[in-house]
């Protein structure tokens, strides 16, 4: 892995906001290299992985999309389904067959309307992710992209 874990479902909510988020998940299974989400395209579902390995990756002008982090057991894929205009931030893909729950966005965004507790506590666990997904794409850059491994001393 690239850098530290997100912070995962188990740890980021407290129980009962976990369990009302839960009963809204489906169990989907996918391919190894399946595209879960395309940098640009609508974001209208995320996914918490319960086996195997997913790839974030973002497109670089003149090459292939670059790997900014590996995934695995018990993290977010996709946040982009919480913030305006809805769009992936980054890519995705299956590194390995992976075990998921599927969240809808627009039915966890319903059900934290209508409880705002729920709302903060989902916003702050997405936004936590969101900072750290962060960090990771700025030291991987920097790996790749700057002078002599230039995110290895930041």
């Amino acid at each position: 892995m690239f850098a530290p874990p997100s912070p995962s479902l188990p740890h980021a909510l407290p129980a009962e906001h976990r369990e009302r988020l839960m009963a809204t998940a489906r169990e989907v299974s996918f391919p190894q290299g399946l595209r879960l989400m395309e940098e640009g395209g609508r974001a209208d579902r995320f996914w918490v992985i319960r086996t195997g390995t997913v790839e974030l990756d973002m497109r670089v002008p003149g090459r292939r999309p670059v790997v900014i982090e590996r995934l695995g057991h018990n993290e977010l894929v996709g946040w982009s389904w919480l913030f305006r205009p809805h769009v992936w931030q980054l890519g995705a893909e299956a590194a390995t067959p992976v075990r998921a729950y599927e969240f809808d966005a627009a039915s966890v965004l319903a059900l934290c309307d209508e409880d705002p507790e729920l709302g903060r506590e989902v916003t702050r666990w997405v936004g936590e992710v969101v900072a750290h997904r962060l960090h990771a794409a700025r030291i991987r850059l920097l790996d790749l992209f700057g002078p002599y491994g230039a995110g290895a001393a930041v």
